[in-house]
């Protein structure tokens, strides 16, 4: 199992810098569409509906590297308060209740993903993206979420802190 979380965490921290790239790109574009505009007169027509994918794919594609360093939001009061066994309690049932959130998630975007890639969705705009390219980051971003959530339990429940691979 130990070898499991430091793979799982090796994806995540990849996952951080598909995140930081794709928010990178997405300053690069934003800073192309300003001066194609702006200083050239020309129309830009991807450059929009780029950014926005691209800061959202990073949204889910990050998230699972967020929970590897414990970024996500909490209120950690009543762990910190009773401590020891209860606070690894608390914080299996919140990662098994997360877990099943995600799972469910990943199902729903799964499913919406399989759908607009099966059928030949496009977006309605001039630049017609495959509308599955804009919503595969969701089911892959969350299924390696649902991977690192597994990894956290086994971490909270065995009280073993695993060295990175």
């Amino acid at each position: 199992m130990k070898r499991y979380v430091s793979i799982v965490e090796a994806l995540s921290r990849l996952c951080g810098v598909a995140s930081m790239l794709l928010i990178a790109a997405s300053t690069l574009v934003v800073s192309q569409m300003v001066f194609m505009r702006y200083v050239l007169g020309a129309s830009t027509a991807w450059q929009t509906e780029f950014v926005v994918y691209a800061m959202i794919a990073s949204t889910f594609i990050g998230a699972p590297y967020v929970l590897l360093l414990k970024g996500h939001v909490s209120v950690d009061l009543l762990p910190l308060m009773i401590g020891g066994l209860g606070k690894r309690v608390l914080d299996v049932i919140a990662a098994v209740l997360s877990l099943m959130f995600c799972a469910l998630l990943g199902w729903s975007g799964w499913h919406h993903f399989y759908e607009a890639l099966s059928k030949g969705w496009t977006t309605d705009t001039v630049w017609a993206l495959p509308l599955w390219i804009p919503l595969l980051p969701l089911p892959l971003g969350v299924a390696i979420l649902c991977l690192q959530y597994i990894a956290e339990i086994y971490k909270s429940w065995s009280g073993v802190e695993v060295q990175p691979a």
